[in-house]
């Protein structure tokens, strides 16, 4: 009876996959369909594309190299200072929204809510919206930025807070210490590394979004290139490409060596 329980149960199991991988089929086809892919077409495109790289794109304009130096700078700032900013913010509200280091067992659900609200919303929206009460500049890109890495980074935390080990905060507690010192003496020294290693890759995300911003007002090296663009100007689009390349390379050399020494 075992025996046949268990070959039943096997049955049931591989009928089971199949029917997911021919729902996953069914599902591919049709989105397929819908959205008009094709490899003919794919194929023709390609070609396409091909030929605007070699002919057009390239070679880059390296003679306005100089003229990007301070977009590019811009960038950088935007990703640094809406890093430190949403860092900071997002460890205050992560502490709310861990149920391990949370004040109110009312607030978690409430908090995740709120971070869930920041981080689904893309980050070109908030630059659209923000560029209707700040104007186009780099403070609307570094806003954006902000907000983002607040919903992202509180998340991030929260799931920190909540893999600490709690023997540690009885330990403090049965000290008699207040909510405070639990948070100063056995949650923090846990939650520190994970801090520093989260908000080192929401600068690598920072400064690859800022190039997304820039396209819609948030300024940088995006607003450039959306610029050059517009004019047909597409050795610059690609000096401005290869710019924002190297940036992107160099901030994860530099996180990666950073995490491996201080982390």
């Amino acid at each position: 009876m075992k025996t046949e329980h268990l070959e039943n149960i096997r049955k049931q199991k591989k009928m089971q996959v199949w029917l997911f991988v021919v729902a996953i089929l069914a599902v591919t086809v049709w989105s397929a369909k819908e959205t008009g892919f094709s490899l003919i077409t794919l194929s023709s495109g390609s070609q396409e594309a091909f030929m605007f790289i070699f002919t057009d794109l390239l070679p880059p304009d390296f003679s306005v190299l100089s003229s990007l130096i301070s977009p590019a700078l811009d960038t950088i700032y935007m990703s640094f200072v809406a890093m430190i900013i949403g860092a900071i913010i997002a460890a205050v509200l992560a502490v709310l929204t861990a149920k391990t280091t949370s004040p109110h067992p009312a607030l978690p659900m409430m908090m995740r809510g709120f971070s869930s609200l920041f981080r689904n919303i893309p980050v070109f929206i908030w630059a659209i919206l923000l560029t209707a009460s700040f104007g186009l500049g780099v403070l609307v890109g570094t806003l954006s930025l902000i907000i983002v890495s607040v919903g992202a980074l509180t998340r991030a935390f929260a799931e920190v807070l909540e893999e600490i080990d709690l023997g540690q905060l009885e330990a403090v507690r049965a000290t008699g210490a207040s909510y405070t010192q639990v948070l100063a003496q056995g949650v923090l020294p846990q939650f520190l590394p994970g801090f520093l290693g989260w908000s080192l890759y929401m600068l690598e995300i920072n400064v690859r979004a800022s190039t997304i911003i820039g396209m819609v007002g948030g300024g940088g090296l995006g607003f450039v290139i959306q610029s050059n663009i517009k004019l047909f100007q597409y050795g610059q689009v690609c000096m401005g490409i290869l710019l924002i390349l190297v940036i992107v390379l160099a901030t994860e050399w530099l996180t990666s060596r950073v995490r491996e020494r201080i982390i």
